[in-house]
Parts: structure tokens; sequence; C-alpha cells
């Protein structure tokens, strides 16, 4: 017993990682799998006290956060309150949830999600515009409906060997994409903030005119000011009517309302989609379309992914309140 009371005691002494709202994958994994001897999570969502009450009231302990997507923002303000942070971890790769350029300016190190989920996301995104393309989903309601017997064959799908295919962002995720789509002779070509010295394939600097230059969009790129609703009604009319757009990056990144209106319209073919502008609403009309395959922000969801990013989070954690280099990092300040 007074074993247990003097951990307990060593617990409370150790730097605190805040948390603001519960995180999905840590509950999935397990928590007791996140136990450490260099630091413990203070969970502000447990609290009875208001946030600016109760982040004042443990300013002097919390020395990082983690943050997730659907969290609250990790905002100038949330930082003012507590000056002691030297670090913010992410559990995803896309960062628009903080303050970055806040957190350069206090010399705060920010620690993302890497390329623990690009292989994921990358086989997530073929399979959904396989599925699109080849009509895998429609096909199996025909089925199931029992309409074969009724009324026939099915409509036939588009092959996806050969097909030109735009990569809306060249990172991780995407050069993943693209090295899958290769093994299916796809010709491959990019948008990104700038050239990748690196890769061979054709660079274009209008996200226009890479669409009109591409049978398929596949959206990879983080969601930032300059990259929301970047793909709108003139980039999808470039893309033009047989044109095909799969979005794994974020649901902003895309006019939504515009998207809609085009598909409803008949000016592209069809979408992929795994993330949305405001979910976990989706726009009404895309349920009743059978060139749509809609699937709930879970490209990035595998068990194995999981007790990976769990390793990353808690060795940057421990990395960073032992004084050693982080295991990921974004940017370079």
């Amino acid at each position: 017993m007074a074993e247990s009371t003097d951990c307990h005691k060593a617990q409370q002494d150790f730097p605190k990682v805040l948390i603001l709202k519960p995180i999905p994958f840590i509950n999935l994994v397990g928590e007791q799998y996140f136990a450490s001897n260099k630091f413990t999570f203070l969970e502000a969502y447990d609290s009875s006290l208001p946030l600016h009450q109760f982040l004042s009231t443990h300013s002097p302990s919390i020395k990082a956060i983690l943050s997730s997507v659907g969290a609250p923002p990790i905002t100038a303000d949330i930082l003012h309150l507590l000056p002691e942070v030297g670090l913010v971890v992410t559990t995803s790769v896309g960062l628009n949830q903080v303050d970055l350029l806040e957190c350069r300016r206090r010399g705060i190190k920010v620690a993302n999600a890497g390329s623990i989920f690009s292989d994921d996301v990358a086989d997530f995104a073929v399979g959904l515009l396989i599925d699109v393309l080849r009509k895998v989903s429609a096909s199996d309601g025909y089925v199931r409906k029992g309409l074969w017997a009724t009324k026939g064959d099915y409509p036939l799908g588009s092959k996806l060997g050969g097909k030109r295919i735009g990569i809306v962002g060249l990172g991780n995720i995407g050069f993943a994409v693209a090295k899958r789509l290769e093994a299916f002779r796809c010709s491959i070509s990019y948008n990104s903030r700038k050239r990748k010295p690196h890769v061979s394939y054709p660079f274009y600097e209008s996200v226009c005119e890479l669409a009109a230059n591409c049978d398929v969009l596949v959206i990879c790129c983080e969601l930032t000011d300059q990259t929301h609703h970047m793909i709108n009604k003139e980039v999808l009319s470039a893309l033009g009517k047989e044109g095909v757009i799969v979005n794994i990056g974020r649901g902003a990144i895309i006019n939504e309302k515009e998207m809609v209106q085009c598909l409803v319209q008949g000016e592209i073919a069809g979408a992929g989609l795994d993330v949305f502008e405001n979910e976990p609403d989706v726009p009404l009309e895309l349920f009743a379309m059978d060139n749509v395959v809609l699937s709930p922000h879970v490209a990035v969801f595998t068990p194995e992914s999981f007790l990976d990013l769990r390793d990353l989070v808690v060795g940057n954690l421990e990395a960073f309140f032992s004084n050693k280099p982080l295991l990921s990092k974004f940017g370079d300040w």
C-alpha cells in the first residue's frame, strides 16, 4: 500500500502533458500503453473548472501538449496561459489545428506523426480510386439489392491502368500514392508548394493547369490558409467530365459546395472522399450518387499504425523530457 502511494506521489511530481479533449487513438490502443517515468498526462476535459481557470491553475507544471484532429486548436491564447510549454505533439500529419507562427515565436518545438500513416493512407487512396473507377461499391449494392437477377448486368467501369494522375501535395503520402500508381502504368504529375528536385514527375505550378492535363486528381496536401478551397469549380471544370477526384487530405481543401454542384451536373465523373468540410456532416446529395465513394475519415486508421503512432508519441515526449533529439519534428526551429 505504501509502495502504491509513493508511486502515485512520484507521478504527481512528473512534468505534465496537457490533453484538452479525449484522443480516440489512446482509448483504442489502451491508456496503459502510454505509461512513462518521464511524464504524466493532465486531462483538462475531466475538470469541472472553466478551461481558462484550469490552465492558469496548472500552468507551472504543464511542459508539453498532446493534440489531435478534432480537439480544440492550440492557439496563441492557450499558449499565452502556458509559458512553460516547450513542445506540442500532434497525432496527425496535418498541423492546421496548431498556431505554428506562435510556436515559432516562443521557440516551442512541434512534432507531428511524420510518415507513420503514409503507407496506410496511400493504400486507401488507391482503393478509393479503384472503387470509383471500377464501381466496386456501387455494383456490390446492385447485387445485394437483387438487381442483377432482375435488371441484368451492371454498367461497366473504367480501367485504372494508363490513367493520367495528378498528385496535389507530393509529400510523404503523395509520393507513396504516386509509387503505387506507377505499378498500374499510370503517368504521374504533381503540384506542390515547390518543385521537388529529387523526382522526375512533371511539375505544374498551377493546380488548374495540373487538372487540365490529368484524368484524376488525388488530394494529399495539408490544409492551410493557402490550400483552403484551393480545389474549386474552376479546377474541377478543368479536370473535366471524365475526371475523378480523390481526397484523403482535409475536407476544406475542396470547396465542397462547388464539388457537389459539379457532381450533380455531371461536370466531373466521380469522387472518392475520406474527408469532408464539416465532419461528420456529409452533403446529402452525395448519398444517392453511385459514382461517389464515401468513407468516414478512416484512411489513417489501422491497428498497426496506431501502435506505431503510440511508439512515436511516447518516444517524442520522453526524448523531450530527457533533453534528447525528437524522433520526428516539424520545422527547423
